[in-house]
């Protein structure tokens, strides 16, 4: 089994100043030092901790080019990359909401595109077994010709027309585990269903007027989306638990050529833009079930494509356990705060509750 990791150093270099993202500064609050939630040091440390620790070895490092203009104007109007061009050329700015960019934002969203774009290749070409791209700016909350929460180009739906373009694949699935709902990816793919996307994310966090269960896609994508809203607080159990109940059934039926993560790391219990008391053990677990998944409906077929994660210290350990597992390595990084992260796992009541409400979403789906 061979498991790519694909980065690249410009991808750190992603910035928007003294920005504060989902935080309200201004009036009393007063600006935070860092400025950007999403700034690079989470990704810059999981790098530099699969190095310490020696993962780095048993994975396949690799880089990419940056996605092309014919790559991007699959998804994005030209119009919308013309204006994010000359803004960064201009020394940057911001075209959406909470989506600040620096100069040089436009060739390094690109790079970040590119990213997700080599590892689907890599993996629909037999290359790789399996692929995951550190793709920084993250991308799953960006429209066609609007971005927001921190996205500036559609990563994974790039990497996805790309792949079509080229014959790799017919039948595409995404499962996004980020705290946030996917509704870039979902509004791209809402009216098609040769791409199944599934959403699993706390309910009313960002963006808070999307990611309702109801939303199912539209005309030729009428079933083809799917949102699981989860409550805050839901913790390990339950996401394993809404995983194997819902979302994993649900991409079984579908059948896809591969299968690709939207993996966002905020649902852990110390992220500032989520509560959900997810931990190192959970991200793990749940990869061990996608790729349990991948193998019995797609030849093992499997990426998983870098998106949210706040927290500069934890990011990288549930980072390593992803990738410890997609490789089969025995390297570990013991998670610095698994015993305080247990603890505060839900109770019996909370969990009795979350159980009705899966129960009430499955049965809804038949």
């Amino acid at each position: 089994m061979t498991t790519g990791f694909f980065w690249d150093e410009t991808c750190f270099w992603h910035g928007g100043g003294n920005y504060a993202g989902m935080l309200p500064v201004g009036g009393l609050v007063q600006p935070l030092d860092g400025g950007l939630p999403e700034s690079p040091e989470s990704k810059r440390r999981l790098c530099n901790l699969i190095s310490v620790t020696g993962l780095a070895g048993d994975l396949a490092m690799r880089g990419a080019p940056p996605a092309t203009q014919d790559d991007l104007l699959r998804v994005h109007p030209k119009s919308y990359l013309d204006e994010f061009k000359r803004l960064s050329d201009a020394g940057g700015g911001e075209l959406g909401r909470r989506t600040p960019f620096g100069p040089g934002g436009y060739e390094i969203a690109a790079q970040s595109a590119g990213l997700a774009k080599a590892a689907l290749s890599a993996v629909l070409s037999g290359d790789l077994t399996n692929a995951y791209a550190l793709s920084r700016p993250p991308g799953h909350h960006c429209l066609p010709d609007w971005p927001n929460g921190f996205c500036l180009l559609a990563n994974i739906a790039i990497a996805i027309e790309a792949a079509r373009e080229a014959g790799q694949a017919k039948r595409f699935a995404v499962l996004d585990w980020d705290v946030h709902h996917g509704n870039g990816t979902e509004a791209i793919f809402y009216d098609r269903g040769d791409v199944f996307t599934v959403s699993l994310h706390q309910d009313r966090n960002y963006p808070m007027d999307t990611g309702a269960f109801a939303d199912r896609g539209r005309g030729a994508g009428e079933g083809y989306n799917l949102n699981i809203p989860l409550p805050a607080g839901t913790g390990h159990a339950g996401y394993l638990a809404a995983m194997e109940r819902i979302a994993l059934p649900a991409i079984r039926a579908y059948a896809p050529d591969v299968l690709i993560i939207a993996c966002g790391y905020d649902a852990a219990a110390n992220d500032p833009l989520g509560r959900m008391l997810a931990h190192q053990d959970t991200f793990q677990a749940m990869s061990q079930q996608v790729m349990a998944l991948a193998d019995d409906v797609c030849d093992g077929k499997l990426v998983m494509v870098h998106e949210g994660g706040y927290s500069e210290v934890y990011v990288p350990f549930c980072g390593h356990a992803v990738l410890a597992q997609m490789s089969g390595s025995k390297i570990t990084a013991p998670d610095p705060f698994g015993e305080v992260f247990h603890l505060r796992q839900p109770d019996d009541a909370f969990d009795a509750y979350l159980d009705t409400h899966l129960s009430a979403l499955a049965q809804a789906l038949g």
